[in-house]
C-alpha cells in the first residue's frame, strides 16, 4: 500500500485545481498549445528520476517564452522571467513582476532590490540564493514598472500554479502586497498580513514587505527581519552567528 507523503499531496491537490480550471475553460496559456497536467511522483520515484523537476521546469519555461495572452507584455518585452533557483527548494520567494534590469537578464530579482533579498538570504538566514526558488505573479515585464492588471496576473495564474505543483515547496514567501494579494486571493493589507502563517492549498505563506519597499523605508526592515526569523523557526533553520541585514 503506497503512503501519501505531503509532498505528493501538495502535487496532487495543485493538479486538482488545475483541472478543475481547464473544465471551466481557463487555461490562461494564451496560443502555446496546453501541455497535460505533470503527474505527482512518490518519493521513491523522485529519487530514481532525481531530474524529473529540471526537466518539467524546463518543459513550461518554454512554454511560458512563447506565450503572447497578453498583447502590451508580450510586444514590450525583451523576454520572459520565469524563475531560478532550486527546483526541489523547500522555500520559494514570490514577487510581483519583472523589472527592467530582470526584463534584460532574464532572472528575477537581479537588481537593487534582488541584491538585498541575496543578503536577507545569506546574511540574514545564512543560505544561499541557488538553496531557494524565486519567481513571480507575472513572467513578463509590465511597462514603466507599474503593477500587474488583474488580467495579466490571471493569465500568468495557470504557469504560477504549474510552478508550484512541479516543486512543492513546504513554505512560500510572498515579497509585497501584490504577491500576496493575488497568490492568496485577499485585499488584506500587507501590514495586516504579516506577522503569521497562512495557507495556500497545504503551503504555509509569509507575507513581507517588498526588497524594494524595505529600500525606500529602511525602518521597515526590522518588521521583514521579524517575518523571516518566523519562517526560520518554523523550517528549524539555524540563525547564523553574523549581523543580519
Amino acid at each position: 500500500m503506497n503512503r501519501q507523503t505531503p509532498e505528493t499531496n501538495l502535487r496532487q491537490s495543485l493538479l486538482q485545481k488545475l483541472e478543475d480550471l481547464q473544465r471551466a475553460g481557463v487555461t490562461h496559456l494564451g496560443h502555446a498549445s496546453p501541455q497535460p497536467p505533470i503527474a505527482a511522483e512518490s518519493n521513491a520515484e523522485r529519487g530514481s528520476q532525481p531530474n524529473n523537476h529540471d526537466r518539467d521546469l524546463k518543459i513550461l519555461a518554454q512554454e511560458v517564452a512563447t506565450c503572447d495572452r497578453c498583447q502590451e507584455l508580450a510586444t514590450s518585452r525583451n523576454q520572459t522571467v520565469f524563475g531560478v533557483g532550486n527546483p526541489h527548494a523547500r522555500l520559494c520567494f514570490l514577487g510581483e513582476a519583472p523589472g527592467a534590469e530582470e526584463d534584460r537578464q532574464g532572472k528575477p530579482f537581479v537588481g537593487r532590490a534582488g541584491k538585498l533579498l541575496t543578503d536577507i538570504l545569506e546574511k540574514g538566514m545564512g543560505i544561499s540564493r541557488s538553496d531557494v526558488y524565486i519567481f513571480n505573479i507575472l513572467k513578463c515585464r509590465p511597462p514603466g514598472n507599474r503593477n500587474p492588471h488583474p488580467e495579466e496576473s490571471e493569465n500568468c495564474r495557470t504557469f504560477l500554479d504549474r510552478q508550484l505543483a512541479i516543486i512543492a515547496p513546504e513554505f512560500i514567501c510572498c515579497l509585497g502586497a501584490v504577491a500576496a494579494h493575488n497568490l492568496l486571493n485577499t485585499t488584506t493589507p500587507i501590514g495586516k498580513l504579516r506577522g503569521t502563517f497562512h495557507d495556500y492549498l497545504g503551503i504555509r505563506v509569509v507575507c513581507t514587505y517588498h526588497p524594494a519597499y524595505l529600500l525606500r523605508n529602511p525602518s521597515a526592515k526590522k518588521s521583514t527581519w521579524e517575518d523571516i526569523q518566523l519562517l526560520m523557526d518554523a523550517m528549524n533553520i539555524e540563525k547564523p552567528n553574523i549581523k543580519k541585514p
